[in-house]
């Protein structure tokens, strides 16, 4: 897949993306080969298996040093305030998202980097999108900061690739779940705490109603589809913004019951709060036939795979860290 001339550079490494993503590059460059960065020294163990360096996105000197110093040929930028904490935070979150990309797309502009990405997300849409099988390009009227930023740095991604031809590719991600890492502050956190809630207490109060319907995705999913169109053909790119791509769309209601199938006294209720708002502007489905005809894009998690998986994983975990 990828070769040792590749240096990378992870910006936002400790997130629940950025742990996994790093992971992943570094089995397929090698562990010298891609530089982990973030605000703080990671947590975890996997924090000590490649260079790590202090970055903050918004520091541009900073920024670019590392890309000096290392010789950065690829950046996969991750930093971002999401939708939930983006609201309490407005300001921050405009800073963060579209300044800290900026930075990273005017460093690719006049240094040696030949790829970057930049994950979008479903919160670009809103709530006049079409919200069955949402079509690649569509009405984008996002309600939220998160999705305000989001879609102003698709506009920006698109800009730089037109007018100065930097190799940027993004994915629009729906909610992400993983076994690994606690999520970070998004309004699809739920279906990550409802199997640690499961597994600890055996019960769990859901911010959302029961029958909100949200695309959701594995993490090995959403890292594979990253690192295979960071591999793509460039001239089989057409979508510089973000592509869709979708894989599971569930509602809490169902999402609980395939883990009363393996923990059948686990118990639910429904209490929704603001995010609920938030949910109700997204899409229900995600059309992605635009990935898959550009790229052979092709999810292998449902439901009950992916509940099997995190169920399994989470037990021979010693210590699960709630979210």
């Amino acid at each position: 897949m990828g070769t040792g001339t590749e240096k990378i550079l992870v910006i936002g490494a400790n997130g629940q993306l950025g742990t996994e993503l790093t992971e992943a590059l570094r089995n397929v460059y090698g562990a010298a080969q891609v530089v982990a960065s973030d605000l703080h020294t990671p947590s975890h163990p996997a924090g000590d298996e490649g260079p790590f360096e202090i970055l903050n996105v918004l520091d541009e000197r900073r920024l670019r040093e590392l890309v000096r110093e290392y010789r950065i040929t690829q950046v996969y930028h991750l930093a971002a305030l999401l939708s939930a904490v983006g609201e309490k935070k407005p300001k921050l979150a405009w800073e963060l998202n579209v300044n800290g990309l900026l930075n990273v797309l005017e460093t690719a502009r006049e240094g040696a980097i030949k790829k970057v990405f930049w994950p979008s997300t479903i919160a670009v849409f809103g709530p006049n999108t079409p919200r069955e099988h949402t079509p690649q390009h569509t009405v984008t009227d996002p309600s939220t900061i998160y999705g305000i930023s989001k879609l102003a740095g698709e506009r920006w991604c698109e800009y730089y690739c037109a007018k100065y031809g930097v190799d940027v590719r993004g994915l629009r991600y729906p909610g992400l779940i993983s076994y690994k890492n606690p999520p970070g502050g998004g309004t699809t956190d739920y279906a990550v705490d409802i199997y640690l809630q499961a597994l600890e207490t055996g019960t769990y109060q859901c911010y959302l109603a029961e029958d909100t319907y949200l695309p959701m995705m594995y993490m090995p999913d959403a890292v594979r589809a990253t690192l295979e169109l960071m591999e793509a053909d460039a001239k089989r790119i057409t979508i510089r913004s973000g592509y869709n791509i979708g894989a599971i769309s569930f509602s809490p209601r169902e999402i609980a019951a395939e883990i009363q199938k393996h923990l059948p006294r686990f118990t639910v209720g429904y209490r929704p709060d603001f995010r609920q708002q938030i949910a109700d502007s997204w899409p229900q489905s995600i059309d992605d036939s635009t990935a898959r005809n550009d790229w052979g894009w092709k999810p292998q998690y449902d439901l009950a795979e992916m509940t099997r998986d995190m169920l399994t994983n989470l037990k021979n975990l010693k210590k699960p860290v709630l979210a």
